[in-house]
């Protein structure tokens, strides 16, 4: 059976293996120089930056592609455990170590407030039950039937879905700060923490059980590992093309028109490329299901991300520091609601060379600073105002955690949600596809199956069960439950 994916981030990745492994022969097609997706790397002057994700949680799904060949993830690439996972640094200067070791968080909780450490294993718990039934039962499994979803109804009802992450975390932790801590998660993924379903706070629970790891190398070594199994095993891989426009004929999607002028016929077709853009702009003449749906999607946040070095190391920056500004409520309020670009910003900062000094050169740092922005549904000046961000953020990281930090930048760039729009097709730029409402989570979310056809399926972040590592790859676990392997189906 010839199949054809579209999309070579870790979701068409994923999905390329696991058809291959069930005897299809498989074309993998990607625009990028490289695959991965936003998992890119950029080298620039002496520093190397993972582009996008750069945080591994549950391994084990990495380690399935591998296996479903006989081979062993760690022949390949080397997953280092973090310790902390994550330093969150407050406005008064005070910071939160999130990490292995549960006597160990007892006690980092306890210097903020000791009566929130029987609230975390309140948390925790409730956090495992999201996770028994989100993550290991309902995870890998197809939500485009109505009647599945409704099955599931009773449990959810059970599990108060109908709270926020931020709720759900705010009726075990006091603390203010801790509260802030705790609820950040959906960030990771695209959602503010007061609007996103609480199903989402089963991330806690999902980095305690597998812990938070760095790929030695970076996630390019990740990706180049994955690369390196696609071609031993026999899927043809196309890196530098664009599709342009899917044809269909019915209820099937007959070819793929690529931007240099060819079609390409298959049986099936995967699409890991963003559901919007999808349905939008390339499918030809889209089920009205799919179109409803894209009409009423809110998509996630925009991404501002810095990339820099430094002639100078800063040891006492973990390797993920989260770095709290004065504002969460109202900052979130800014960026998802109103859609300003506010004079405040919390960040995200990754220090690879904390652990992997190969990403400078020697007695360098290398960097990444990631804040959370309105989309291009915003009305912002991103010519204007990109310069003027970068060298907020700069000033704001100087006069708190990085010391004389101005002095000691060298080579800096940053992309905006209009690059996110521009090199990954993604609407309106946003960062993760559509956000994780409750509304957009299961059968609510862009299905599987795509509706109203039979021959095309899509993994990644907009598709089920969502953003983030862990859930990319898992969307690709669903099309072993929806595409019959060839020997089956002749």
């Amino acid at each position: 059976m010839n199949t054809v994916v579209l999309g070579g981030g870790f979701g068409g990745i994923a999905a390329a293996l696991r058809l291959r492994a069930r005897g299809h022969e498989v074309t993998l097609i990607d625009r990028c120089p490289r695959l991965g997706g936003r998992a890119q790397v950029f080298e620039h002057e002496g520093y190397r930056h993972d582009a996008g994700p750069t945080v591994i949680t549950a391994p084990f799904l990495f380690a399935e592609l591998f296996a479903l060949f006989g081979e062993t993830l760690a022949d390949h690439v080397t997953l280092k455990p973090l310790d902390p996972w994550y330093r969150f640094r407050f406005p008064d200067n005070t910071h939160f170590d999130y990490g292995p070791g549960i006597e160990r968080m007892e006690a980092e909780i306890a210097r903020f407030n000791p009566d929130d450490v029987a609230g975390y294993h309140g948390l925790l718990a409730e956090s495992k039950a999201l996770f028994d039934i989100g993550f290991k039962e309902l995870g890998d499994q197809p939500f485009h039937r109505a009647g599945f979803m409704v099955r599931q109804v009773p449990r959810l009802l059970k599990l108060r879905f109908d709270r926020s992450v931020w709720d759900m975390v705010s009726s075990h932790i006091q603390h203010p700060y801790l509260r802030r801590a705790l609820s950040l998660q959906p960030l990771l993924v695209g959602g503010n923490p007061f609007d996103t379903t609480c199903i989402y706070g089963l991330i806690h629970y999902l980095e305690r059980e597998w812990g938070v790891h760095f790929a030695m190398g970076g996630t390019g070594a990740l990706v180049d590992a994955l690369a390196g199994l696609l071609e031993r095993h026999g899927v043809q891989v196309e890196n530098g093309r664009s599709v342009v426009a899917l044809r269909r004929e019915g209820r099937q999607v007959r070819s793929a028109l690529l931007d240099d002028g060819r079609e390409l016929n298959a049986e099936k077709f995967v699409s890991n490329l963003d559901p919007m853009h999808l349905y939008g702009e390339l499918l030809d003449r889209p089920p009205l299901a799919s179109r409803i749906k894209r009409g009423l999607a809110k998509t996630s946040m925009g991404l501002f991300v810095l990339y820099f070095g430094t002639d100078r190391q800063y040891p006492d920056i973990a390797h993920h520091t989260i770095w709290l500004g004065e504002r969460y409520k109202e900052l979130l309020r800014d960026i998802f609601d109103r859609q300003v670009l506010s004079d405040d910003f919390s960040l995200y900062l990754h220090r690879p060379t904390a652990t992997d000094p190969s990403f400078a050169p020697d007695g360098h740092d290398s960097f990444y600073v990631l804040a959370p922005v309105p989309n291009l549904q915003a009305d912002i000046d991103w010519q204007t105002e990109g310069p003027r961000l970068q060298q907020r953020i700069i000033e704001a990281l100087e006069a708190s955690i990085m010391p004389h930090l101005s002095e000691h930048v060298r080579a800096p760039f940053y992309m905006t949600p209009e690059d996110f729009r521009s090199q990954y097709q993604s609407v309106h730029g946003s960062g993760f596809s559509i956000a994780p409402l409750f509304r957009q989570s299961a059968w609510f979310r862009f299905h599987n199956k795509a509706e109203g056809l039979d021959n095309l399926y899509l993994v990644g972040a907009g598709t089920h069960p969502g953003a983030g590592l862990p859930g990319v790859v898992s969307s690709a676990k669903v099309l072993d439950r929806l595409i019959t392997p060839p020997t089956e189906a002749a």
